[in-house]
């Protein structure tokens, strides 16, 4: 889920298909003309909610991040980063994006990473859900 707001502060979420790039980047895409899109020019900074809406009551993990967004290069890389997500039938092409498409690659930059604990949790004892903000593990550099 996508947390937008407007110049004015109206907020708007959205459920947007996504790829993971590493622990600190995220893409998808979408028309530049869509609300979420239009907010992210007058505001970038974004919430971003990871979760299997599949999981029981009770069950669900989650990680929500604070993030920067904005347009991304549109370049092969960020294209094999979705399509590894897509069904063959599915697959973005070229063409599919602008100028020549109706759609935009976009981006956000991970500022803040938390995740869900779940209330009665006897590691925190917590009563009620809450997120603990957490530090990804740095990318290995050899």
């Amino acid at each position: 889920m996508l947390a937008t707001a407007d110049d004015d502060g109206r907020p708007w979420a959205t459920p947007v298909f996504y790829a993971p790039d590493g622990e600190r980047r995220v893409v998808w895409v979408s028309t530049p003309d869509s609300r979420h899109s239009r907010n992210i020019a007058a505001r970038p900074e974004v919430a971003i909610t990871v979760f299997d809406s599949h999981a029981p009551v009770g069950g669900a993990e989650a990680v929500y991040l604070e993030a920067t967004a904005g347009p991304g290069a549109g370049d092969d890389a960020e294209l094999d980063l979705l399509n590894a997500r897509l069904p063959d039938h599915q697959r973005l092409g070229p063409d599919d994006l602008e100028p020549a498409g109706p759609l935009r690659v976009y981006q956000a930059v991970v500022t803040r990473h938390f995740v869900l604990v779940r209330g009665g949790d006897a590691r925190f004892e917590n009563v009620t859900d809450a997120r603990l903000a957490v530090t990804p593990p740095a990318r290995d550099s050899g």
